[in-house]
């Protein structure tokens, strides 16, 4: 069975991790960014109706400034960050299907004066008529180098899980820089703008059924279990 490589931060790094080894899988982390936190302007609650949450590190990293959001209530993108956000204090209004863009056709009544908490590197949102939204970045990936032990693993044929755009760029940019060659490698994207983002030159790019963990290492068990013997030209996106 070909390694199946995780590359995003921690915590989820080891909880993909985990739920990877756990259904069979030779699942390797290596966390190739660092979140940390950023500065952010203090807002009046007063002004907004809701606050707007795409991930769950909102909350590890949003510091003392969430305090006076508390009630607010928060549509979150998943079950994870839900989670985070009634660990926080926090009421959740709508919990949706890890899709931003489809937390904005769930909006209840009244809920038209938008607070998105963010990190730095986030997807553009369509607004509805007659909403409108700030937004405040509170946290950023820090990106790093290939250790040496994921490096030499990357040199063999191998899996690696995507979970973020930037995650798909920051690998094609750290295997130019290292000289590694991107044929005998395969990607399982989060979706398929993720896996987009990787560019071309990769054995396969294949993207989850549904933009969550569960579905991207379904996917990913998928793939080890079908052992690549040699190299094969690129494939289109498939999902």
């Amino acid at each position: 069975m070909v390694p199946l490589v995780i590359i995003r931060p921690e915590p989820g790094n080891e909880a993909s991790t985990n739920a990877a080894r756990a259904a069979g899988m030779d699942a390797r982390g290596f966390p190739l960014f660092e979140v940390v936190s950023k500065s952010w302007e203090a807002v009046l609650p007063g002004r907004y109706d809701a606050l707007l949450i795409g991930s769950a590190q909102v909350f590890a990293h949003g510091g003392r400034g969430l305090t006076v959001l508390r009630g607010l209530p928060v549509y979150a993108v998943g079950e994870a960050t839900a989670a985070a956000a009634r660990a926080a204090g926090f009421t959740v209004a709508i919990t949706g299907a890890a899709a931003m863009q489809g937390l904005l056709d769930a909006l209840q009544p009244g809920h038209h004066r938008l607070l998105r908490l963010t990190g730095r590197e986030r997807i553009g949102l369509t607004l509805p008529p007659g909403f409108i939204m700030d937004e405040r970045v509170v946290y950023a990936s820090q990106p790093r180098a290939l250790p040496a032990e994921l490096e030499a693993l990357l040199r063999n044929p191998a899996i690696v899980a995507l979970h973020s755009a930037e995650a798909a760029q920051h690998l094609t940019a750290e295997c130019v820089r290292c000289g590694i060659r991107r044929a005998p490698i395969r990607l399982a994207a989060l979706s398929q703008r993720i896996g987009a983002a990787a560019g071309d030159g990769w054995g396969e790019v294949a993207a989850a059924a549904m933009p969550d963990d569960k579905a991207l290492l379904a996917l990913a068990r998928q793939m080890c279990q079908d052992p690549w013997p040699g190299e094969r030209p690129s494939v289109p996106i498939s999902g």
